[in-house]
């Protein structure tokens, strides 16, 4: 397999971790910015970012990655944090997600 060309692939892996760490730490501070609007937006959210540790080699189930990344068990978050998903809301996570086809 050829060595890859993307500069992202040459940061040192503690420069990324924290990197990564910082931005976790960010999304537990902004429970405003909800799932389904940076889904909207990105076609990412902390959903995806637990199921990314995962791929990474993280060893916990669904549930445990889910409360690391959201820094509560997933249930508690929802409760306190998410609100009910609008058509519109439903409508661009869906065209968002469309245009992450190949990432």
């Amino acid at each position: 397999m050829p060595e890859s060309t993307d500069p992202l692939d040459q940061l040192p892996d503690d420069v990324a971790a924290a990197a990564f760490r910082r931005l976790v730490r960010h999304l537990r501070h902004r429970h405003d910015a909800e799932n389904i609007e940076l889904m909207g937006l990105a076609g990412f959210c902390r959903n995806c970012l637990a199921d990314w540790i995962r791929d990474g080699g993280y060893e916990g189930d669904k549930g445990s990655a889910r409360e690391l990344i959201h820094g509560m068990p997933m249930d508690e978050w929802k409760d306190r944090f998410q609100s009910e998903a609008t058509p519109e809301q439903i409508a661009r996570m869906e065209a968002s997600l469309a245009r992450n086809q190949g990432t």
